[in-house]
Parts: C-alpha cells; structure tokens; sequence
C-alpha cells in the first residue's frame, strides 16, 4: 500500500504522523511510504534520516493527498487537508470529532474513511492509542500548571512542593484514568498535597493500591468536587467519556468563588473541556484569566514535547498501520473489533454513535459498512 504521511500544519504542531523507525518497519513489510520534506523537523528527524529508512520525500501536502491511499497524521486534518480527502482513501490520526460539527461534516462530504485514534479499543475497555498522549498530558498539566501559579503569570505565586515550614501546595485531580493518574503522580513527585476524585469506585480502590496512602481519594459527587476545587491552587480536568463530548464539572459561578490566582488546566479540551469557562487556547498564548483565575486550555499540549509524543505514539498505532496496509481497513476492522471502534466516518457516512449523538447527526452501524 502507498502511505502518506503531510507535515502538521495545526499551529504549534510539531509532532509527525510516523517516526523514521516506523517508516523502515511499513517498508520491510513492502509498503512505498511517501514522507513530506520537512515533517520530522519538530522531532529532530530530518529527510535524510526518512530517506534512509526508505521513504520517498515529496515536496508539499498536495502531493502526499494524491497518491497515498493511507493518509496517518497525528492531528485531525485542517480545512486546507480535508479538501484534499477524497473517496476511497483511508484517514488514520486523531480526529476528536463530538465538539467538531464542521470537521465532521467536512469528513462526511470528503467520502473518505476515517479513523479515529482515540476510540480504538482493546480487550479491557481501555483506549490504547489515546493511553500515550494521555500520559504525556498528565504529566505535562502539572509542569504547566506549575508555571502558571507563579505570580508573574497570573498564579497565586505557590510552589506546588512548598519548603521546610511552608505547606505545599494544593493539587486537584478530577478523574482518575490515564491523565488524571500520571498528573497524580507528578504532583506527588513534586511534594504537592494531592486529591483525587473519580466516580468509580473500583478506580479509587486500583487507585489506593497504586498510591499507598499518598493520595486523598474521593468519589466525585457534587458537594466534594466543590469542596476540593473552591480549596484548590491547581485543579486538572483529566475526565473523558470516548468520543464524546466531555461533561461540564464547574460552572463558571464554581470558578468565580476559587482562590484568585488559582489555575485551572483542562486536559479535555480536545472533547470540549470540563469547565464552563474553558475554551481551546495554544502554546504561542496558552493561558487566559476568568474571573480572577487562570486557565490553561491548549487543545494539543503533547504537541509542546513532540519528541517524547511521537515515539510514544508511534509505539502503540504502528501495529494497527501495518494492519491496515497490509489488509486493507476493510478486512483490517472486520478481523480486529477493536480497530473497528475506530471508524468514524465511512464513504459519506458518520458510524461512530457518540459523535452523532452529540452532534445530532445520523449514523450508520460500523458494522454494515464493512459488506
């Protein structure tokens, strides 16, 4: 199969949809894939290092979208690359459809086939290719989260360790999956006194084993995510439901009556973000202040330590792309349900159910479009 993979274009992307590594490995399997000179300058991988793993570089995005059958890009495609899908040919990144009505309807008139990164599944539920940028997020929102504090960029001016005599500061986890235990763990690293709170109860007992009593952990209910945020000088939205837009866990009436100073850092913004006064912000301005608090909302932050993310991405979607170009996406899905969970969008049709439901669109059973 020819493989494509178009330089990043979203701004402050400087992630790449394949690594020189992955290249050589899609090419041992007899697979032309066709690079974009430039592409892997953001994971300080330049073309010669594609060239020898044995991709052919072409000059611009136009040519990778007309010949390559399989489009894999990290990022879901920008106005100018939808426009140049078209029917017949198989789009493998993140998509984050449920809060993208335009994206998604830009999708369905391509007549591409599209599939989505972050709602493949495996065997336990979980979300396999979501998992790596969820963890470099959650690292991530507490460093940023740190920086924020300080005064001179709005913060309360709180050192999340604090230092002999002084307490430290107070770290907030709303939800404990992926994210929400890899901020934990950077926070506790850090020395911070941390809270988590999640509405599964079996999680907060993995939790606690995982733990061992350095974590207060609460179930979510109203009244306690209140109580810990409106206590808080760093709070993290780390909650997601697959493919769907995320749930609102503050009101802005919630925000307003935080410590001034506080920060609010919203890992689900990719879904629509947790808070009602969240909106998508970007590394070049990642930060804004609602009443007295500041949020940092950057819709791509794995996309600020592109090295790190690429290969960590790349280690989890390689299997599903040699999959798909060596059977076909049709096969491919019929043989792997989990990779089938990962079709969105199919031949001018939606098949993923959250994204219609949060849309109001129609959608069609991923199954069916399989025969």
């Amino acid at each position: 199969m020819r493989i494509g993979v178009p330089k990043e274009i979203k701004p402050q992307e400087n992630r790449a949809g394949l690594t020189p590594p992955a290249v050589q490995e899609l090419v041992r399997h007899g697979h032309e894939v066709l690079v974009q000179a430039g592409t892997g300058a953001g994971i300080g991988s330049d073309d010669a290092q594609y060239q020898a793993a044995g991709a052919r570089l072409v000059p611009d995005a136009a040519a990778v979208f007309a010949e390559a059958e399989l489009i894999v890009k990290v990022k879901e495609p920008q106005p100018g690359e939808l426009a140049m899908l078209r029917r017949g040919q198989v789009l493998f990144a993140y998509l984050h459809l449920a809060p993208d009505e335009a994206q998604t309807r830009g999708l369905i008139a391509s007549g591409c086939t599209a599939i989505a990164y972050e709602t493949i599944t495996d065997a336990r539920g979980r979300l396999p290719l979501l998992a790596p940028m969820s963890e470099v997020a959650g690292r991530m929102a507490v460093q940023v989260g740190a920086v924020a504090l300080q005064r001179p960029n709005g913060g309360r001016g709180v050192l999340l360790g604090g230092v002999p005599g002084v307490a430290p500061g107070r770290v907030v986890v709303l939800g404990g999956g992926v994210v929400g235990t890899h901020a934990a763990k950077m926070a506790v690293g850090l020395g911070a006194e941390v809270s988590i709170l999640d509405r599964s109860l079996a999680r907060l007992r993995e939790l606690d084993d995982l733990f061992g009593g350095r974590v207060k952990l609460l179930y979510a209910s109203g009244a306690e995510v209140e109580q810990a945020v409106l206590g808080a000088d760093l709070v993290i939205g780390a909650v997601l439901v697959p493919g769907a837009a995320a749930p609102k866990l503050l009101t802005r009436a919630q925000v307003a009556r935080m410590q001034p100073g506080a920060v609010l850092v919203d890992v689900a913004i990719d879904q629509g973000g947790c808070f009602e006064t969240s909106r998508p912000t970007t590394h070049a301005e990642p930060t804004y202040v609602v009443d007295g608090v500041v949020h940092y909302c950057v819709a791509n932050m794995p996309g600020g330590v592109p090295r790190t993310s690429t290969w960590a991405l790349n280690n989890a979607t390689l299997p599903f792309t040699l999959a798909l170009a060596g059977k076909g996406w049709r096969r491919a899905c019929a043989d792997d349900p989990h990779l089938l969970a990962g079709l969105n969008v199919h031949d001018g049709q939606l098949t993923y159910a959250a994204v219609g439901e949060a849309l109001g669109l129609p959608v069609a059973d991923a199954r069916s479009v399989l025969h």
